[in-house]
C-alpha cells in the first residue's frame, strides 16, 4: 500500500476547514504529538488569529490503568479561554476513537466549549466508539496489524510511516 502524503493532506484539510473557521474565533487543539503537529500547520495554512493549543491524553485514557505513565508523557497547553469557544480538535490518525474520547473529557476540565468540531489527516478505519470526524483529508482501511504514525522532519515537513506492530 502507498503511504498517504501528509503534506498534501495537510492542505486538504485547511481547504475543507476554510468555510467552516471564523479566523477571530475559531481555535484549535492538536493531540499531541502527531496532531499537535498537524494543528500548527493548519494555523498557518488558515492564518487563524489565536494560538493553537496542545492537548496531551494520558491522564484521561480509559487504559491509564493498563499502560501507566510513560516517561515521554505531553503535558496540555491551551493558551487561550475555552468557556464559549468553537474548538477543532485534530489528530493525525483517527482510529478507535479512544484517544478523541479523552481529548474531549480533558477540554471540559478546561471549559464548557460552544462547538467542538474533529478534523484529522487520516481515518484509518477500526473504531470502537461512535467518533466520526468533521473533517478528514483521507480515509483507508489497515489490518489491525499495521500503524499509521505521522513524522516530522527537522525542516518541519510531515510524512506518514506504514509499520507493523
Amino acid at each position: 500500500m502507498k503511504r498517504p502524503d501528509a503534506e498534501a493532506l495537510c492542505h486538504i484539510l485547511a481547504d475543507q476547514l476554510r468555510p467552516h473557521v471564523d479566523l477571530a474565533r475559531t481555535a484549535l487543539v492538536g493531540i499531541h504529538t502527531g496532531g499537535a503537529w498537524v494543528a500548527e500547520r493548519l494555523h498557518t495554512l488558515l492564518g487563524l488569529h489565536t494560538a493553537p493549543g496542545a492537548i496531551g491524553v494520558s491522564f484521561y485514557r480509559d487504559d491509564y490503568s493498563q499502560r501507566g505513565l510513560h516517561a515521554n508523557t505531553k503535558t496540555s497547553h491551551i493558551p487561550f479561554e475555552i468557556e464559549g469557544a468553537h474548538i477543532i480538535i485534530v489528530d493525525d490518525v483517527l482510529y478507535t476513537g479512544r484517544t478523541i474520547r479523552a481529548a474531549m473529557n480533558e477540554l471540559f476540565d478546561y471549559g464548557r466549549p460552544d462547538k467542538i468540531e474533529l478534523a484529522v489527516l487520516a481515518d484509518r478505519g477500526g473504531r470502537e466508539l461512535p467518533i466520526a470526524a468533521d473533517f478528514c483529508a483521507h480515509t483507508l482501511n489497515l489490518p489491525a496489524a499495521q500503524m499509521l504514525e505521522l513524522e516530522r522532519a527537522a525542516d518541519g515537513t510531515l510524512a506518514f510511516r506504514l509499520t507493523e506492530k
